[in-house]
């Protein structure tokens, strides 16, 4: 149980800025580990977004409360998805071989291509939610942000990763996880869409890995696999595809 605990905190660590005990010790093997416990973590950061924006909704309008929960969710992460998207698109929109691609996406400025790509991203998550009644905001968040993480973890089980140079400069990222680990990333992951007692909900797993299909074919063609920056991206744009599922569902079938 002890190491259990030890492996689900050494993702808390790497993926979120939330303080952890000291007695956590570094090991590589458990950041590999930690994957099976990525959409938990999700469940924690949708938490604090979602507790951010009831509290902000009492104050503020539902457009400044949205935005603060964004700030809030993003604060937490460190930006680490957003920027993974970022490099992503970066990468794969000035780079014409596996070599150039690996290479823009390692550098830490931004680019033309990341810029746009992170901007358009964030717009149409708040709009996507802006379109969701209040009362189901925080159910959504909480759901957005642990199954996108589900589907991520999709990616590293089926595509292998290509970065075979340690670099201080890359990204912590898991390389490859097992069978059970993704059946117990996928239990965290759909956990919370029982939350909202209607089953149309489920239908949003579709879209979603759909859209984790089509970044992995492009990774997959151009540089052979995927990176941690490539697991970021798939994170972000599942993400945002949850949400206008949910537009969908709500404005033709709830």
């Amino acid at each position: 149980m002890k190491k259990e605990i030890q492996i689900f905190l050494t993702a808390i660590v790497f993926f979120t800025r939330i303080p952890c005990s000291k007695w956590i010790r570094y090991d590589s093997s458990y950041l590999h580990k930690s994957a099976k416990y990525f959409p938990l973590v999700g469940i924690i950061v949708g938490s604090i977004g979602a507790l951010v924006f009831l509290g902000a909704n009492y104050i503020f309008s539902t457009d400044i409360s949205l935005l603060l929960s964004m700030f809030a969710t993003i604060y937490t992460t460190g930006a680490f998805h957003e920027d993974g998207f970022a490099d992503m698109c970066d990468g794969f929109g000035g780079g014409w071989t596996k070599e150039s691609i690996l290479r823009i996406m390692k550098d830490s400025r931004l680019g033309t291509y990341g810029t746009i790509g992170i901007l358009l991203v964030l717009a149409i998550k708040f709009a996507a939610l802006r379109e969701i009644e209040v009362f189901y905001i925080p159910w959504v968040l909480i759901a957005g942000h642990s199954l996108s993480r589900f589907i991520t973890t999709t990616l590293i089980y089926t595509h292998v990763y290509v970065r075979d140079t340690e670099d201080t400069k890359a990204k912590p990222a898991t390389k490859s996880i097992s069978l059970t680990m993704l059946i117990i990333s996928c239990i965290f992951g759909v956990a919370p869409l029982f939350i909202f007692g209607n089953h149309w909900i489920f239908i949003s797993i579709v879209p979603m890995y759909m859209s984790k299909m089509f970044l992995a074919h492009k990774f997959k063609k151009w540089i052979g696999g995927q990176t941690g920056d490539c697991a970021g991206a798939v994170q972000q744009l599942s993400e945002v595809i949850f949400y206008l599922t949910v537009v969908g569902l709500w404005k033709y079938i709830w």
